[in-house]
């Protein structure tokens, strides 16, 4: 059986890095294994330092289990320095970098280090927290090498990939393996929204935001995370798909300062067997519709309660993950071909990608210091509200966006719609303002929460 030999053809450092595949010739060439790939590829990896500057407290009850939740922010206020080690990917030869979110949260300052050890100053031009992905700039930065992204939709379960990276400043490592599996949502830990590609390369400590590529040294994904029972790098890993990266960088360069995803304005379950044998269907595949916003635009296109969609531009989709991910990398403003099943028969329709509409007006408000609750922050509902607090699309009336830190101590959490003030209705945000100014000696406040009714009483 012939065993592929990569050989790089000349590059200069401002061109994108390509390699192509030959039938090895000698014994010579055969021991030469991934080495001229990973020469190609390597310059684009580089290392991240990133500097978070934090405010604590010394208190006596820090380490109590108990009392800790009653003495927050109560103690001396004292900075803390924490340092986070990651790797990047350069995706341009002018200095876009790409980097897992939880490598460069919330930095103070991040400095870049190249394969050759030169440094830059770096700013995050865009991140997310639930892709788990950010964008950053270099200063000063020209001629880089950089990785081409390939279409990683037709990514194939077998592919030999290598994970590179450049962890804790050390150097650069490198190992090799499969993609292992596609589509997967959940299983890598966080908040289940991402969407992954799974590989058996090891992912060692410190490579996050590293580099999966193809035997052509293409970049088909950002490594994210590991799954391991050991707590090392042996596992299985997981990768963040180049097509969400490409919307990533696309916005970036658009100056927008925070990701957009399509708003689909509709509620689903994943079919089962059970389900799907309730339904007549010969096989259990796709998302059913159970609730539907009035502004959707799948309902503005047809779609009803109760149909059942498997496919998004002819690809299989069989868990909100993964429609949400395909509506993403569609990008809003363009538009995509929904597979309906309904009564039996598939028809394909085509839905524009929209951002969730802000009206009627939210009329944000954030409580001052003449408040019983400082800092609380509260909106009325909209689908752009209810898009960025993930509460249910039935919400309404005013929903608290930030409870602050007074509202956060007696029991507010965002997401929470609230029905009335100490018996006063509430349906507007100024209503809010008005009731928790100079409320009384007792404040009860009568909440919506998860579709369960509750109050909060408290004295101040």
């Amino acid at each position: 059986m012939f065993r592929i030999l990569l050989i790089v053809l000349g590059l200069s450092m401002a061109q994108p890095v390509l390699a192509e595949t030959e039938v090895p010739q000698s014994q010579a060439e055969i021991s030469l294994g991934f080495a001229p790939l990973v020469k190609a590829a390597a310059p684009a990896v580089v290392n991240i330092y990133a500097k978070i500057v934090t405010q604590g407290y010394d208190s006596p009850f820090a380490g109590d289990p108990f009392f800790r939740n009653f003495f927050q922010g109560l103690g001396t206020p004292r900075q803390r320095v924490q340092n986070s080690l990651g790797s990047g990917v350069i995706l341009s030869p002018d200095g876009i970098v790409v980097s897992n979110y939880h490598v460069v949260a919330e930095a103070s300052e991040i400095r870049v280090v190249t394969a050759d050890r030169k440094e830059y100053d770096a700013k995050v031009v865009l991140a997310d927290k639930d892709a788990d992905l950010a964008v950053l700039q270099l200063q000063g930065a020209k001629d880089l090498p950089y990785l081409r992204l390939r279409n990683s939709d037709r990514v194939e379960v077998g592919e030999l990939v290598l994970a590179i990276g450049n962890p804790f400043g050390v150097g650069q490592t490198v190992s090799s393996g499969i993609v292992s599996g596609l589509a997967r949502t959940g299983g890598a830990g966080g908040s289940g929204l991402g969407y992954f590609i799974q590989t058996d390369a090891p992912i060692n400590p410190g490579n996050s935001g590293g580099a999966l590529i193809d035997v052509n040294g293409n970049l088909i994904g950002i490594n994210s995370r590991i799954l391991t029972r050991s707590g090392g790098s042996n596992g299985i890993g997981f990768a963040i798909p180049a097509n969400l990266v490409e919307q990533f960088v696309k916005q970036a360069r658009e100056g927008k300062d925070t990701f957009e995803r399509p708003w689909a304005g509709m509620a689903g379950q994943p079919v089962d067997a059970d389900l799907a044998h309730s339904l007549g269907l010969e096989t259990p595949e796709g998302i059913l519709i159970s609730d539907l916003h009035p502004d959707s635009p799948f309902g503005k296109a047809g779609f009803k309660v109760g149909d059942v969609i498997t496919q998004v531009d002819g690809l299989p989709v069989n868990s909100a993950p993964e429609m949400i991910f395909r509506m993403t990398v569609t990008g809003i403003g363009e538009t995509a071909k929904f597979t309906r099943i309904r009564d039996g028969e598939a028809t394909d329709i085509e839905v524009q990608m929209i951002e969730a509409p802000d009206s009627p007006a939210s009329e944000p408000i954030t409580l001052g210091d003449r408040s019983v609750l400082p800092g609380l922050r509260v909106a009325r509902a909209n689908p752009a509200v209810i898009s960025h607090l993930n509460v249910p699309l039935s919400a309404e009336g005013v929903l608290v966006i930030d409870p602050g830190p007074y509202g956060a101590r007696v029991g507010l959490q965002p997401g929470d719609a609230i029905i009335a003030i100490n018996d006063q209705e509430i349906t507007r945000t100024k209503d809010v303002q008005k009731a928790l100014t100079d409320p009384g000696r007792w404040v009860q406040m009568d909440l919506m929460r998860q579709g369960q009714k509750l109050s909060l009483r408290f004295r101040l």
